[in-house]
């Protein structure tokens, strides 16, 4: 085996294991993702929370910024008691760089609107997450908002 062709192996698997940790991160994003919606769903402000790490921030639409996983609680509670429901989420983007990854997708939620009838919402996110020391991944930073304008 020449020295070129030793090269080429390691450069190709090189690539190849940065897929794969890559898709990793995107695969356990996407369970992550799924826990919140299923605690949002059954109205657990307490289980979204726990999705998001001790020093996260959340960056909420017209409204100031929200510090720390109890504050964050809070904030999914009262939406949550603002009868906002029905949550999905849809991951569009997955990178990761070290111990964090980026993550943009769509979500949508059936919110109270005249008359207090249900109405569709829809909208977009960006999360970065941060790997803990378990390995697992947690919301550091997350910010959304509505496709209406509103």
């Amino acid at each position: 085996m020449t020295f070129n062709h030793c090269l080429l192996v390691v450069v190709f698997t090189s690539l190849c294991l940065g897929s794969a940790q890559a898709q990793s991160a995107k695969e356990a994003i996407e369970a992550a993702n799924a826990e919140f919606v299923k605690a949002y769903n059954s109205k657990d402000a307490a289980g979204v929370a726990s999705k998001y790490a001790e020093d996260a921030a959340a960056f909420p639409p017209d409204t100031a910024r929200v510090d720390g996983r109890q504050n964050i609680q809070k904030l999914w509670q009262g939406a949550i008691d603002m009868g906002i429901s029905e949550l999905k989420l849809t991951t569009l983007e997955v990178q990761e760089s070290g111990g964090f990854a980026y993550e943009s997708g769509t979500f949508s939620v059936k919110a109270p609107g005249k008359d207090s009838k249900l109405v569709d919402e829809a909208g977009k996110y960006v999360v970065v997450w941060k790997k803990g020391q378990d390995g697992g991944w947690k919301l550091y930073r997350d910010i959304w908002n509505s496709d209406s304008g509103k």
